[in-house]
């Protein structure tokens, strides 16, 4: 028999929810296109002192991304437009990526955040480490461990490919300054990292972050290696020639550190990812981290190596949180990250606060400056033009 009352009541609790779902939305409604009036000449002010051939944009608020914009030549020669589909590479926006896989495991008790690396390293280890001072997870994920920079470019299209994990960290995987003492950009680390997270997963690296990230998110157009259909929508990597000042094609690059950025994708698959951290690690009700986890991502880890970063961004409270530039701005949280990779230059940034977050990806070379500039004036802009 059918109780009125609980029909009643089932009633009321659908009508709130939808009362409370109408709010939030306007909430986050954007008046479109006085956003777009105003931040398309930043845009063209940023390609043209940052000499980007291209650009692509998406701006987010809250789950969904409200605007995705492109502008100028993915392929100059050819004059191809640039269109929000165009795929560039990521760069090291990605290790953001696989921190959250690492953190995955942490969560299933393969080890805590302060645990020494190298107890978990069996086929060989981290050389040169004082055993009072060890190298800690938390170091890897702050690029506080004292493992250099590293690289180790080899050409696409070259007769050489890059080491296998195992053989390139066997051969190289030496600190060179003590653990803590400065903040070095480690590409090594992140390496490293994709090494551990096989490791404790039992998967390939490359598989894990397919299943634990990419699909999950559905970022179908990221991809380590482009498939067809993506590399006949890739952008022409380029840098400027020092004689002319003019613009010429760059050495299509693989890396013995392929881990830590060597990844392509599109600017609507970045604001995929913006969304899952803006968030807080949520996309379409799939958790990838726990909120406890999270907390502890967006959280500055070492008081002492605050400021700048990179080619400036963003002020004096500005430190690696886990992996993400996590700064304070008008009292609220943002997180950044670029990604660098000789001829494209990528940037993300989010406003935890306002759940609002800016993507943009380019064929220009170390434009990093400029992107952060648009970047503070994106995210102000989608403020102004709330309805």
């Amino acid at each position: 028999m059918i109780k009125p009352k609980s029909i009643f009541w089932k009633a009321i609790i659908w009508l709130t929810g939808l009362i409370l779902l109408t709010i939030s939305v306007r909430a986050q409604s954007v008046d479109i296109d006085r956003l777009v009036t105003q931040i398309t000449p930043q845009i063209k002010r940023m390609m043209l002192e940052g000499k980007v051939p291209s650009a692509t944009i998406a701006l987010v608020s809250g789950d969904r991304i409200i605007w995705t914009g492109a502008y100028g030549y993915s392929n100059l020669w050819a004059r191809t437009p640039a269109v929000p589909s165009t795929v560039y590479l990521v760069g090291s926006t990605f290790k953001t990526m696989s921190m959250y896989a690492l953190l995955q495991l942490l969560e299933k008790g393969m080890f805590k955040l302060d645990d020494y690396v190298n107890d978990y390293l069996s086929e060989f280890k981290i050389k040169g480490e004082d055993p009072t001072n060890s190298v800690t997870f938390r170091h890897l994920l702050t690029h506080t461990s004292g493992l250099p920079g590293d690289f180790g470019p080899i050409p696409v299209w070259g007769d050489k490919v890059p080491l296998p994990l195992k053989e390139y960290l066997s051969g190289s995987l030496k600190l060179k300054i003590p653990t803590l003492t400065k903040v070095i950009y480690s590409n090594m680390a992140y390496t490293l990292i994709a090494y551990l997270i096989e490791k404790f997963s039992g998967i390939p690296y490359k598989k894990y972050i397919q299943e634990a990230i990419f699909d999950p998110l559905e970022m179908n157009d990221t991809a380590f290696a482009p498939r067809p259909d993506m590399e006949e929508r890739l952008a022409i990597p380029y840098v400027l020639d020092k004689k002319t000042g003019s613009h010429k094609p760059a050495v299509r690059l693989k890396a013995n550190v392929w881990p830590a950025g060597i990844v392509y994708g599109t600017v609507i698959n970045q604001a995929y990812w913006l969304i899952a951290n803006l968030n807080r690690g949520v996309y379409k009700e799939h958790r990838l981290i726990s909120e406890e986890i999270f907390k502890e991502v967006m959280t500055r880890q070492y008081d002492q190596f605050s400021g700048p970063i990179s080619a400036g961004w963003l002020n004096e409270t500005t430190g690696y949180g886990l992996t993400w530039w996590v700064s304070k701005r008008k009292g609220e949280t943002t997180f950044a990250h670029s990604g660098s990779v000789p001829g494209y230059t990528a940037f993300l940034v989010g406003n935890l606060n306002k759940k609002t977050g800016f993507a943009v990806m380019t064929n220009g070379h170390r434009a990093h400056k400029h992107l952060f500039s648009l970047a503070v004036k994106a995210l102000d802009l989608i403020e102004s033009c709330r309805k």
